[in-house]
């Protein structure tokens, strides 16, 4: 495990593969961990990338470096804490890969620096032009419930009383049964315990939908900045599990016009919210016919 400081954060990462490979930023979700990418970073590793895996603000062993900082979980945070780790580790123009949380901040990362990826990868998480936040259709509402529990006095409390339980609930619920290995469930799980990832988890979906919900004022010229961005200049693929319960597919189907530079959508059968811990091999699979062969 390896580290850099940035103005508000000491990010931890694991940087993995072939030093003369092209540098892979793989971004995890939520509640989930780097872990998740173990499977799929090793098949493109095989295949001649470089991979660079961070925790997310909120996810020990990453670390504010103030007790004074707010907690702020959006996806813009996340989007300028990644590009500055690409910074700081002076990356080239890079490809970037993320899972949920990662995937919204991967969003951001295009629309605000996209003169610094290569290309981008979303799993599970479909895109909203401008950054917006809109209520989605009634279906749509309904498997987000946990983020309107996380708006309620009584739910955010809850979360931060019993984290894990919140976390395996969500496990339990979004894919089909039987997906995941306990052992790696806990292992992952020992993050979520630490004050800090209930505040972000909290941060992220409260400033989502409420209004007053504190904010760190250092993001709001970026909020501004993508407001006025409609389309993503940079090729993109997406792969949604057919059988997700917390981001229906369909989510995610129609979107072409906002990709002039390329598109591409994967929807993989039997496969839930967490592709790339479900379906490994077609992960991989569908990421490296995308992506332009290391050699």
């Amino acid at each position: 495990m390896k580290t850099v400081r940035t103005s508000h954060l000491e990010i931890a990462f694991e940087r993995e593969g072939p030093a003369n490979g092209p540098p892979l930023l793989l971004l995890h979700g939520w509640p989930d961990g780097p872990r998740a990418w173990s499977e799929v970073a090793q098949r493109l590793r095989g295949a001649g990338f470089q991979t660079i895996i961070p925790w997310l603000r909120g996810s020990e062993p990453t670390r504010f470096l103030s007790t004074a900082t707010l907690r702020y979980g959006a996806a813009v945070a996340l989007a300028q804490d990644a590009i500055d780790l690409a910074n700081a580790l002076e990356l080239p123009p890079f490809a970037v890969i993320g899972h949920d949380w990662g995937a919204r901040a991967v969003f951001f990362m295009a629309a605000l620096y996209p003169e610094r990826l290569s290309a981008l990868v979303s799993l599970g998480v479909s895109y909203s032009p401008g950054g917006s936040v809109r209520v989605p259709s009634f279906f749509q509402s309904r498997l987000f419930w946990y983020q309107w529990f996380q708006c309620t006095p009584g739910g955010a409390a809850a979360v931060r009383k019993a984290p894990v339980e919140f976390a395996r609930f969500l496990w339990d619920t979004w894919s089909p049964p039987g997906w995941y290995d306990e052992r790696e469930f806990e292992i992952t799980a020992k993050t979520f315990s630490h004050p800090d990832w209930a505040d972000v988890a909290l941060s992220f979906y409260r400033s989502r939908w409420l209004p007053e919900e504190p904010a760190d004022p250092v993001y709001a010229p970026l909020l501004e900045r993508a407001a006025k961005i409609q389309e993503i200049h940079i090729p993109t693929l997406i792969v949604h599990g057919a059988a997700d319960t917390c981001v229906a597919a369909s989510e995610s189907a129609g979107i072409e016009k906002f990709f002039p530079a390329g598109f591409r959508r994967v929807v993989l059968d039997g496969v839930g919210h967490f592709p790339q811990r479900e379906a490994p091999d077609a992960v991989a699979r569908a990421i490296l016919d995308f992506l332009p062969s290391p050699s």
